[in-house]
């Protein structure tokens, strides 16, 4: 007779951080795995998908938009695609936690000796190593295509955290979504297609000011519009003529909008998770 012995569950908080750490690590290291063994997938829609976008409204349609105030249509778009780009990852982090709920992944995972969040945690390191790949790609082929940072590589480097930040808070939408949704395909086909007017009802593609005014307030207080507009100024980039409180206060807005949204969605998904089969 064979008897297995259940691992000991730390007692102590240092013990169990190193625990969840470990558990993190290991759900993080199997997305990175899934990445090697669909590479084709990860590099159309994570990597050349955005590019795709980047040519067609900088070269095809670019030539009809002038960015009012004046300034290079090129270097208005890069910022707002760049954050464009952090929307586009809610659909990526829904399907990838819907599938793995569905198939019963998750509900293996939870009856391990595991810690709590670290499924969940697992997979928003994976989707954030996903998302800072796909920026760097990014900002390569805004290079490429003559956008530059105007004032010093710290700044930028500024402008490109507070894009991940967003796409922190915006993953902590994707997995309560992909959770609540595990059982509805068709909610999960929703919510991705419902990236594109989330997205677009900002400031990545046309300046807020340009808009009627109903539509340009809606515009405004997407959080989306806060990170491009705080990514502008701090890259050096073509503001697009609005004086508005939220514009003004666009830094600031760039990090409420994310800490306020984490704050809401990762309790939401922890509750979502640990209640998933009741």
């Amino acid at each position: 007779m064979t008897i297995t012995l259940a691992p000991e569950i730390p007692r102590t908080f240092r013990s169990r951080v190193g625990w969840a750490i470990r558990d993190t690590w290991v759900i993080t290291r199997r997305g990175l795995a899934h990445w090697r063994q669909q590479p084709g997938a990860v590099i159309v829609n994570t990597l050349v998908f955005p590019v795709m976008i980047v040519l067609m409204f900088g070269y095809l349609l670019g030539g009809a938009m002038t960015v009012p105030g004046g300034g290079d249509y090129r270097d208005f778009l890069m910022p707002g695609m760049f954050a464009m780009t952090m929307v586009f990852g809610i659909g990526a982090t829904v399907t990838a936690v819907s599938t793995d709920a569905a198939r019963g992944v998750t509900d293996r995972f939870r009856s391990l000796p595991m810690a709590a969040p670290a499924v969940i945690a697992g997979r928003a390191a994976a989707d954030m190593l996903n998302s800072t790949a796909a920026l760097t790609v990014l900002t390569g082929c805004g290079l490429a295509v003559g956008w530059h940072p105007h004032r010093g590589a710290a700044r930028a480097i500024a402008a490109l955290s507070l894009l991940l930040l967003l796409r922190f808070a915006f993953l902590w939408i994707g997995v309560y979504l992909g959770l609540r949704f595990h059982s509805s395909p068709e909610a999960v086909t929703a919510v991705r297609t419902l990236e594109f007017p989330a997205g677009f009802l900002g400031s990545p593609f046309v300046a807020v000011s340009t808009m009627p005014a109903w539509l340009g307030a809606i515009a405004l207080w997407n959080p989306l519009s806060s990170t491009a507009t705080a990514a502008r100024q701090l890259f050096g980039d073509p503001m697009g003529a609005n004086s508005s409180w939220i514009t003004s206060h666009a830094l600031t807005m760039s990090v409420a909008w994310p800490l306020l949204l984490t704050a809401v969605f990762f309790p939401l998904s922890l509750r979502r998770y640990q209640r998933l089969s009741r």
